[in-house]
């Protein structure tokens, strides 16, 4: 089970933190991340984050203002959001894809997810 939350509405430049716990019955290896989608857009990928090593990948739109984590102790992954501008503007999905072994690659594509959260809002608006 994936739960999200810390959306909200934020001007322009401003920031957001996103949360989604994991459930603690989720197999040792996954890559998790989050994902967006604009209203009649397709589900794009975010960031992500590997379970085994911490690796982690950003598109392209995104690189260099969020920054993906995880706090393995609370099973919870965190999307630190900066300098948000109006594109940034979605339902953000925290997704989960599960992987036969521990050194299956990094991806950062909607449809490898295996489990998606519910969503949070996020609003970048005057």
């Amino acid at each position: 089970q994936l739960v999200e939350s810390g959306g909200g509405l934020v001007r322009p430049g401003g920031t957001l933190r996103l949360s989604c716990a994991v459930s603690d019955s989720t197999p040792d290896y996954y890559g998790i991340g989050w994902f967006r989608q604009a209203p009649g857009a397709e589900r794009e990928g975010v960031a992500s984050i590997a379970s085994t090593d911490g690796h982690t990948r950003y598109g392209d739109s995104v690189k260099g203002r969020f920054t993906i984590s995880r706090d393995k102790a609370n099973n919870t992954i965190y999307l630190q959001m900066n300098n948000l501008v109006p594109e940034d503007t979605g339902v953000y999905y925290c997704g989960i894809e599960f992987w036969p072994r521990s050194d299956y690659g990094l991806g950062l594509f909607a449809d490898e997810i295996d489990f998606w959260g519910q969503g949070t809002q996020v609003t970048v608006s005057l």
